[in-house]
């Protein structure tokens, strides 16, 4: 194991066992190298390939200490990593998507709050029946995104949003090349919503099926 990998794991550990947790301060450098039985080298390294994943947070001044740890910042080191995407892998994005959205559609008709609900009415209202493409899909983004945070699980609302920058080009190509992709896009909007509404998990859970699907039927198609 590389002396770095090895001061990774380490640290690693102390976090995993408690011995240090969300929000403490690491002991300085010096100290923290000789417990650890490491290089003071070896340590500085593992603590800046650790602050870029979020596990740390080096301020500059004060000292190095444990983030929060909260999904949404542990995540966004992957929503880096998938923007990294090739074309070809899309339509596997679009696959983890159908499995993920509709399961959390299912969740939000039972927990989204009618505030909620209305937000995104309005939302839908405010786009029009006529939105350019880039319009929609920046609206689609929202309505989903706000849909998933009404399910209530912070892992699959930052997982799902990491996922959806690389299905976004297709889903402007989509607009831009498929006839009524707009409009459907709108109507199928309108269906996942009343379902909500309805608090009708199934029917919630099939539209938001339908909705990736077609996305990702299209593209099977032009590729």
């Amino acid at each position: 194991m590389a002396v770095t990998d090895e001061a990774i794991e380490k640290i690693k550990d102390m976090i995993v066992s408690g011995a240090l947790r969300p929000g403490d301060r690491l002991p300085k450098e010096s100290e923290l190298a000789a417990e650890l039985g490491l290089s003071r080298n070896s340590l500085r390294e593992a603590v800046r390939a650790l602050s870029l994943i979020r596990i740390l947070d080096v301020r500059q001044g004060d000292g190095t200490y444990v983030t929060s740890l909260d999904p949404q910042l542990l995540l966004e080191a992957m929503s880096f990593v998938v923007d990294f995407h090739r074309d070809d892998t899309v339509l596997e994005f679009l696959a983890v998507r159908r499995i993920l959205e509709p399961a959390a559609t299912a969740m939000a008709a039972f927990r989204i709050g009618e505030r909620q609900l209305d937000a995104l009415s309005a939302q839908l209202d405010a786009l029009g029946e006529e939105p350019s493409v880039e319009e929609l899909v920046a609206a689609d983004l929202e309505f989903h995104r706000g849909i998933v945070r009404g399910a209530g699980n912070s892992v699959l609302c930052s997982l799902l949003d990491g996922l959806s920058g690389p299905t976004t080009r297709a889903r402007i190509w989509r607009g831009l090349t498929q006839e009524d992709a707009v409009g459907r896009t709108l109507r199928e909007h309108r269906a996942i919503l009343a379902a909500l509404r309805d608090r009708d998990a199934e029917a919630a859970r099939s539209w938001a099926t339908v909705h990736i699907a077609s996305v990702e039927q299209w593209l099977r198609s032009t590729l």
